[in-house]
């Protein structure tokens, strides 16, 4: 069986690699970006409705600008998301189990959202909701770990399209044939580019179905 490689950021990073041990697997953690918070300012919570939240770096980088809001109930897109915002003390209204669009469409129409976002982040499609974005943080490119150059010939698991798209900047084509890509979503896939073994994308948009599919290339042997 092969190792996983898992890019993501700390320290859910580390999460998914305790999830892959869980599954048998053996994940060599490699992030490929750092985050950092963004300072702002929070706005009146009395002119929302409610926190839309897709990512747990929100609540992790969201510094002081949170206690503010602390008394808006969250839409939050996946698990993960929702248990680092009960951690922090707000109220999670609703969980997701897809993307964003799948969220949104399952909620009122007629809410007033403050989505706490990245600074790189796909908008949602056409929302019915009123939606007012804060960036309260960013990722940046970091400097692969020593251990990354060992991915060929193993699998790696990408947990969204930026970091699909720079996994196939830092990766040659030469190697491309010798590693298979487990990515959490078409876009992902999309991202990643051509050359590569083989790319699956998991059944739902979270970590717990990424990870089965890269449990499913990892037991494939290549030739």
């Amino acid at each position: 069986m092969r190792k996983l490689f898992l890019f993501r950021p700390q320290p859910a990073a580390d999460a998914s690699a305790e999830r892959a041990r869980t599954l048998g697997l053996e994940p060599v953690v490699t992030p490929l970006f750092q985050i950092h918070p963004v300072k702002w300012i929070a706005p009146d919570p009395a002119s929302y409705d409610g926190l839309l939240l897709t990512s747990a770096n929100a609540i992790r980088h969201g510094g002081d600008g949170l206690e503010a809001m602390r008394g808006l109930p969250v839409y939050a897109v996946g698990e993960a998301t929702a248990e680092a915002a009960r951690e922090s003390g707000f109220k999670v209204r609703k969980t997701g189990t897809g993307n964003v669009d799948d969220l949104l469409a399952a909620i009122p129409a007629r809410l007033r959202l403050m989505h706490l976002c990245g600074f790189h982040r796909r908008p949602p499609v056409d929302p019915p909701q009123q939606i007012t974005t804060a960036c309260v943080y960013r990722s940046k490119p970091a400097v692969p770990p020593p251990e990354f150059r060992a991915l060929p010939g193993h699998v790696g698991a990408v947990h969204s399209a930026a970091a699909a798209k720079r996994l196939a900047e830092l990766v040659l084509p030469v190697e491309r044939g010798r590693i298979r890509l487990a990515a959490i979503s078409h876009q992902a896939a999309v991202a990643a580019g051509l050359g590569w073994q083989a790319i699956g994308i998991a059944d739902e948009h979270n970590d717990d179905a990424l990870l089965a599919l890269a449990a499913r290339l990892c037991d494939k042997p290549f030739p």
